[in-house]
């Protein structure tokens, strides 16, 4: 048996740790969640600031791949009143918080940010700023669709404090864009690349998908060596996380069968790595690539980066608020997800209450645990001779890390772990070894993709 079929199992991403089927929805309420924020708001330091997450929904059409919260129109019109419905949102949090906030990260997700007028955006922003000053060092950034950011959403964006746009790319075979349902050209990717670099964009990023349906080696290798004709300061090189059994239809327009597995689809991520390693970039933490001139490689270095539920980020914040639709909120001490449908969304805000429907509070034992995946994803290495950092079960976490270390995935001394090159493709799997919750009680029916 190889390594892949071995360790291909079912297995979460780790934007958070409890994963959210592990939450404890029991002991959490509205009125424990705000407690935490302002506590966690007051113990941070004022000059760190806090990041705020925005979901906006609104697709023209449905891609097949995606796993996002979204609803799909061609109706302009739902912009403004949700725009309003999310600064309102936000001035609930601000009624709430001791101090005026000090935002240093802003990004714009979906959904397809740029669905949005550049105009209806600049609404946005600057209604954030209304009851809350801009961190000296901010860092913003949105996602954009090629086939619709025009210069005016980049250049309205950049005055705005924007300097960091990440385009969705997946895969440039004409066959797996049919498929997925994302048809865009290498025309549209460059030209909206080339313009964010004219504005003065100072990380341009690229997003690319391997595992997609009827994707060839061929069809990776045309779409990094097309990606490496324009340079992107940084890339995500995801592998597609087919789970239909939760998203419904959206990821039901293929077979199983016209998925790579196993073998044939780490050959694709193994070629594309190759690739973009032959071309100045470097392997940062789990799927993510950065040239050396990038924030995010210097975080790496630096052994500053940070991972949360927007993914990887060059810097962190102990404090970040998810507005919008479906957000999820992290207080460090607690997390807070927002309700999932717009009808819900608005009805809480008519009401003047946050639209919060779950959440968790983290245990001292969370908290551990939380920073021990943390290390591992950010780090790829992790200890606990230090103090915060012990647990009573850590000879068990070792003790299943054990063939991962004879599997060469691993080197463990009495103290530390640390992931070699070879064991960078299990990542994920190795986070497993530390996840209490999951291991205590393992699910019953599928809840996570696979995790090669």
């Amino acid at each position: 048996m190889t390594l892949i079929q071995k360790y291909n199992v079912p297995g979460p991403r780790y934007t958070s740790y409890p994963t959210v089927p592990y939450w404890n929805e029991e002991d959490f309420s509205l009125s424990t969640w705000k407690e935490t924020l302002v506590h966690s708001f007051l113990e941070s330091n004022t000059s760190e600031g806090i990041s705020l997450y925005i979901h906006l929904p609104f697709c023209e059409s449905l891609c097949t791949f995606c796993g996002c919260n979204k609803r799909i129109t061609k109706r302009h019109d739902v912009e403004h009143p949700y725009i309003d419905a999310v600064l309102k949102e936000w001035e609930l949090y601000c009624e709430l918080l001791p101090k005026k906030p000090i935002i240093k990260e802003i990004h714009l997700g979906g959904g397809t940010p740029t669905f949005f007028s550049p105009e209806n955006l600049e609404h946005l922003i600057n209604g954030l700023f209304e009851n809350a000053d801009k961190h000296p060092n901010h860092e913003f950034s949105f996602e954009g669709h090629p086939n619709n950011t025009t210069r005016a959403h980049l250049q309205k964006l950049y005055d705005l404090g924007f300097r960091r746009v990440s385009f969705g790319v997946q895969d440039y075979s004409p066959i797996v864009q049919e498929a997925i349902h994302r048809i865009q050209s290498f025309h549209n990717v460059a030209k909206v690349t080339f313009w964010a670099r004219e504005i003065g964009y100072t990380s341009v990023g690229h997003d690319l998908i391997f595992g997609l349906p009827f994707q060839t080696l061929e069809d990776v290798i045309d779409t990094i060596d097309k990606t490496n004709s324009l340079q992107p300061d940084r890339l995500a090189f995801y592998s597609y996380a087919h789970v239909p059994w939760i998203k419904g239809n959206g990821q039901r327009g293929f077979k199983d069968e016209d998925l790579p597995k196993d073998e044939e689809k780490r050959l694709l991520y193994e070629m594309g790595k190759k690739r973009l390693s032959e071309n100045g970039y470097h392997e940062i933490g789990m799927d993510h690539f950065a040239l050396e001139t990038d924030s995010l490689y210097h975080s790496f270095n630096e052994r500053r980066l940070h991972r949360n539920f927007m993914g990887y980020t060059s810097s962190k914040t102990q404090v970040m608020i998810g507005l919008g639709v479906s957000s999820i909120s992290d207080s460090w001490y607690s997390f807070a997800q927002n309700v999932k449908t717009l009808e819900d969304y608005y009805d809480a805000l008519v009401q003047n209450e946050l639209p919060v429907f779950r959440g968790h509070l983290l245990t001292d034992e969370d908290l551990i645990i939380r920073k021990h995946i943390l290390n591992i994803m950010c780090q790829l290495q992790t200890s606990w001779n230090e103090y915060g950092y012990y647990f009573s079960e850590i000879n068990q976490v070792v003790e299943r890390l054990h063939e991962m270390e004879e599997d060469g995935l691993v080197i463990i001394t009495n103290h530390s772990l640390t992931v070699t090159e070879k064991g960078k493709a299990f990542i994920r799997n190795i986070c497993m070894a530390f996840d209490l919750r999951m291991t205590r009680k393992l699910p019953e029916t599928k809840l996570f993709s696979m995790t090669v």
